[in-house]
Parts: structure tokens; sequence; C-alpha cells
């Protein structure tokens, strides 16, 4: 999501406006424009991001800056930093090297271009590419968001962006088929551009029923049904002095682990089966299941387990998988099998797995990625679990149950219901 979303007379996200929209949009990563909040210090910026977010975000901002830049983050900020723009006295360009899912790094670039001219903002266009030619490992992914104050999408500042990013239509887009960004929806002042392979990726943004095939242009003066996006208001977007509208695009990304090698001694811990889509409304049915396949035990002890929006289970201390077994953490203490040794409920009494698309992430107690997978709606059939494929091997894709097995499921077991 790009956002200069402030307002009121500081240039800041204090008035709550901006911060309601981005809650109510739920993004996993955010360029933020003008992001001042409280005396901007730590804890006031720590505040407005386990506020706006979650306390388990990162963020970077740039220093010394009066409108500053900066990236919110789901995932793991691995380094961050600013490259100047010599062009703009008040602010540079933010970026941070982000640990997405999957074995691809994620470099994001946050931008807040000038008005004066088309031609400072092809000047400050060309240093950003120069540095990110300079800065990016092949094989990275990119993206470059924020505000570019262009007065139309053929500007040649995104010229020579193209050179680094996809630049071309469709647009994203509100709920009229406005694309333009501005404060009076007249100009294309705003940009979420991502680079060929990530591009390759994309996928509808989804909220609640609504689907947005190329995008979101989030303005809640024309979102309908604005409960979808609560707790945003369909005033916030005419706020005073709100600077533009934001703007959200989606990626589905493969993140299936590389195989794992249980080399002799060691622990091979992998996600093998995942029920999102559960029976009727019964969401405590909803399961994980978790398989070790090496040659020694795995202390599971504060391993987390996670959805797209936060930590849905924990383990508790003293939690082990021995080798050749399974642990299934259930959505709820209903669903766990009366006696069964080899089933939790998520420590947080639910998992909310979402039936359309999600990415489940295993982490280890330091915080380090086991496993992660992304499905997405060819994946979801009621009552029906996706399952390694074939069974029980780790880095392979993921299968609906039924196209490997008569039955439905088979949580803590292979999928022809013998034992690990």
């Amino acid at each position: 999501m790009a956002a200069n979303l402030t307002s009121g007379t500081r240039q800041s996200y204090d008035p709550g406006h901006g911060k309601r929209i981005m809650q109510g949009v739920r993004p996993d990563i955010v360029l933020l424009q003008e992001l001042n909040y409280g005396d901007n210090g730590a804890d006031a910026l720590r505040t407005f991001v386990n506020d706006t977010f979650d306390s388990t975000f990162s963020y970077y901002r740039e220093a010394g800056a009066q409108i500053p830049n900066g990236i919110v983050s789901r995932y793991p900020i691995l380094e961050a930093g600013e490259w100047e723009d010599s062009e703009a006295p008040n602010r540079d360009f933010a970026w941070a090297r982000i640990d997405i899912p999957g074995p691809i790094d994620l470099w994001a670039v946050s931008v807040h271009f000038l008005t004066a001219s088309s031609s400072r903002r092809q000047a400050e266009a060309r240093q950003l590419v120069e540095r990110i030619r300079e800065s990016l490992p092949e094989g990275d992914y990119l993206v470059i968001g924020g505000d570019f104050n262009t007065d139309t999408r053929t500007e040649p500042c995104i010229s020579t962006l193209s050179e680094v990013v996809v630049t071309s239509s469709p647009y994203p887009a509100d709920r009229n088929g406005d694309s333009d960004t501005n404060a009076g929806r007249s100009k294309p002042y705003d940009w979420v551009l991502v680079d060929a392979d990530l591009d390759a990726h994309e996928t509808a943004v989804m909220i609640g029923e609504s689907s947005f095939a190329n995008g979101l242009v989030a303005d809640t003066r024309v979102y309908t049904p604005i409960a979808e996006i609560s707790p945003a208001l369909a005033t916030d977007s005419g706020a005073d002095q709100m600077q533009h509208m934001g703007v959200v695009r989606d990626f589905l990304i493969p993140v299936d682990a590389s195989p794992v090698d249980p080399t002799p001694g060691t622990a091979a811990v992998f996600l093998n089966e995942i029920l999102a889509n559960e029976p009727g409304s019964d969401t405590a049915s909803e399961f994980v299941e978790i398989v070790n396949l090496g040659s020694s035990a795995a202390s599971l002890g504060g391993w987390t387990l996670s959805d797209r929006v936060s930590v849905r289970h924990t383990f508790a201390a003293g939690t082990t998988l021995a080798p050749d077994a399974a642990i299934v953490v259930y959505g709820g203490a209903t669903a766990v099998p009366p006696g069964a040794s080899g089933a939790v409920a998520a420590s947080t009494g639910r998992l909310e797995l979402t039936n359309t698309d999600d990415t489940v992430t295993l982490k280890d107690a330091s915080g380090a990625t086991v496993d992660a997978m992304t499905y997405d709606a060819t994946l979801s059939t009621d009552g029906v679990s996706i399952n390694r494929d074939p069974d029980a091997t780790p880095g392979q894709p993921f299968a609906l149950h039924t196209a490997l097995a008569a039955s439905a499921s088979s949580p803590g077991t292979r999928v022809d219901g013998s034992p690990f």
C-alpha cells in the first residue's frame, strides 16, 4: 500500500483519519509519506505502528526530514536506510530489504517526488533508478511506492522508472473505476510499482466480499459497504487537509521452502496439511498439520504459527515433536479429538485462515522462518484440506486432499490414514 494519508495542519497522522483507513485495508507492507506522529520519538512512532497495524510489525523512518518517508512491514526488515534525493530539501528516498515468506527478499522504496515541475520529478526518478541498479541484488523483488505528484501517467519520470519496474496499465481504481488519487481526484499522484518478476504474481485485492482486479484506490467516500473497511469512516478521505488516497495492490508469491534433507541426528519440520475452508462455519475445525521427518525430536517451545494478519499460535514451553510424527494445531478447543496427544488448540483461540487466500508461516523460537506456504481460491473447497503432493514431501506444492485420497482430510496421519 502507498499511503500519503496525513490530515490536519501538521502533515501528520495524529488526527487519525489516515490511521483508520490503513486499519480498514489491513496491508502487509505500507510505503508511507509524511510519517509524522506525536513528538516523532521512538516511543511515539512505535505506538503509531502498534495501534495502526500490530505490535509484531517492523518499521523504518528516515531521520532528520521534515516530512519523512517510511516503511511499515508485517515481515521482518533485514536492513534499511535512505538514499539522497538531491532535488528535495526536506526528505530522501527510504528503502528497506524485507524478509517476505519464501527464498526471495523484497526491496521496498518509499518516495515522495516534488510538486515543483515535471523536470524535477524526472531528475528524482533518474537518481532513484541509479541507486536501485547500484544496490539491489539480481533476482530480488522490488516495489517502489508513494506520492509521485505526477500530473499524468505519461510524465517522463514514469518512463524513467519503467527501466526497473512495470508502469503500464491497468491501474488500481476505486469503487467507481476512478484511478486518480490526489485529494480532488483529478490526477494520478500515488503509485505502487513493482518489477516484472513480482508483477507476474499480481492477484486481485480482496476485502470482505469485494474484489478489485487491478488493485484499489481507497476513497472512503465512495467505498461500499464501508463496514468492509471498518474502522474507517465514510468521511475519512474527505477530512480537512487530507493529502491523497491510498493505493493498494496484492501479490500472491510462491513461498514453498526448498526440500528438507533429513540429515542424521537432526529434525526436519515442515507444514504438510492445512484446512482453511472449514466445514460450514465451524472455524474451530480449521487446522494446520506440522510434520517432523528428521531423525531426532524437534523442540517446539516458543515456535509460532501465523497467518497474514498475526501470530495465531505459540507452542508451549516443553513441546516436542518426535521423529516421524505430526502435531495438529486446531482453530478451537472443541475440534481437538478427545484424548489426542498430537493435537492442540490455537493459543489465541483461533487460526482465522481465510477461505480464498492466505499465507501460513511457521517460525522457530528465534523468529526464523522454518516453513511457509501461500494458497489461493483454486485450493478452496468447503471442508476439504490442502496437502503436500506427494504427501509428507517437504518443498512440494499443495493440492486438494480429495485429489490424493477419497477422504476430505487426514489430520495427524498420512493422506491414506496410516501413521507417519
